[in-house]
């Protein structure tokens, strides 16, 4: 029997956890037992998170790095790679933008009235940005000079600089494609290598994920006196995600290559409809490229030598999906707290959400690293970072499918560049 336990799935595993955390929050609570759970299961969840903190500057250090150095040479990175990477960013900010709309429109976190959150005893980061004064927009230009730091070492070392680690990730990338290959081969196995490395070691804390969920959750049920309203909120959190990935999915990048690719919606759908399904299924943008190359080569007719380039290095720094993801559920977890996000901190979660998405990597886990970094550096309590997981797996399945598709747009939209 306990090895049939130790063989469940991480997602369904993780989703089990949630559930018995906050039952037993509730039994704790009802018992009186409130101080017990605060000093002998709370803490593993503190140690969860202090475990993906942990890995998440050097993770994404690497991965920024790597996918950078990894186009080749400083030649093909101003030429197709960049008009690809512009199309890039500039779709992942539409669908940050739009996660933002959404999020703020339908309100799922406000389930809570504020004088209920104001009651709650909820720890919250200790970071300048919850207090508004290290990114407070003093001048137009306040977040260009808060993006270089002027200490490397003080910069890695404080998971609230996420700006200014992928700000050095890019720098160092960009450098080792101008110089010559002789010079940078050894420095680029010996990232590549550690990026394997790190992402091994996500795959690692990651087998702890429900235990950590458990004692987070327990703690968050305590700290929110057991109310059910957290259910509603939850579901309604998941509702905006979906209609999110969907309208992206299937209205936006559908419209949008009808207007500048002049390829027919219903056509653009049905060409890539065979890999949306792979992705669904496999929840993994790697395992469906094969498809993905095949739908687009010969349903949608892109140059081999379009798909060739821009598919992989879109399945490396192109997550519309997931960048919709991380901000509903950031602002989520904001309002669910009863955080009222500042204007700088909208303006520093789009630059942080978008510039994260390149050193994403794609494994289970992948985007909790990064969400970890995010709430740490906008101020948000990480200890909510739990509500989400448990529903993680489904969403996933979605946002992957929302993944591969904006990479198809925008093979769509650099069809005529292979010349």
């Amino acid at each position: 029997m306990f090895k049939k336990i130790l063989k469940i799935s991480l997602p369904l595993g993780i989703l089990i956890s949630m559930l018995l955390g906050i039952i037993a929050g509730w039994a704790f609570l009802h018992f009186g037992l409130n101080n017990l759970a605060k000093n002998w299961i709370s803490p593993f969840g503190n140690i969860f998170l202090n475990l993906l903190k942990l890995i998440a500057v050097p993770i994404i250090f690497t991965s920024v790095t790597c996918a950078i150095f990894g186009i080749g040479n400083i030649k093909t990175f101003s030429k197709l790679a960049g008009k690809t990477i512009l199309l890039y960013i500039l779709t992942t900010i539409m669908a940050i933008c739009l996660g933002l709309l959404l999020v703020n429109t339908i309100k799922p976190g406000f389930v809570f009235s504020k004088t209920e959150g104001d009651k709650m005893n909820i720890p919250i980061s200790d970071t300048k940005v919850n207090q508004n004064s290290e990114f407070q927009i003093e001048t137009p230009l306040i977040l260009l000079v808060n993006l270089i730091p002027d200490n490397i070492i003080a910069a890695t070392s404080d998971n609230t600089k996420m700006l200014q680690i992928i700000f050095i990730a890019v720098m160092f990338g960009i450098i080792l494609l101008i110089l010559p290959n002789e010079k940078t081969d050894k420095v680029k196995y010996l990232l590549d290598q550690l990026n394997v490395i790190f992402i091994f070691s996500v795959g690692l804390i990651m087998k702890i994920a429900p235990f950590g969920v458990f004692a987070l959750m327990v703690n968050m049920v305590i700290d929110f006196g057991g109310k059910t309203d957290i259910f509603k909120a939850l579901g309604l959190y998941g509702l905006t995600v979906v209609i999110g990935l969907l309208s992206l999915t299937y209205v936006l990048y559908p419209l949008l290559v009808w207007l500048f690719a002049n390829i027919k919606p219903v056509k653009f759908i049905k060409g890539i409809f065979p890999a949306q399904i792979t992705a669904f299924s496999t929840s993994s943008s790697a395992a469906t490229l094969p498809i993905t190359m095949h739908q687009v080569e010969n349903e949608l007719k892109i140059p081999k030598k379009i798909s060739g380039f821009v598919l992989p290095l879109g399945m490396t720094i192109n997550m519309d999906g997931t960048s919709l993801y991380q901000t509903v559920g950031i602002v989520f977890i904001a309002q669910v707290f009863g955080l009222e996000l500042s204007f700088s901190q909208f303006i520093l979660l789009v630059l942080l959400t978008t510039l994260s998405s390149i050193g994403t990597p794609g494994i289970p886990g992948g985007s909790a690293v990064m969400s970890i970094l995010i709430l740490s550096s906008i101020g948000i309590p990480t200890e909510g970072l739990a509500l989400i997981m448990g529903i993680d797996r489904p969403l996933d399945m979605l946002r992957t499918v929302t993944n591969i598709s904006g990479d198809s747009f925008i093979c769509c939209l650099l069809k005529n560049k292979a010349n």
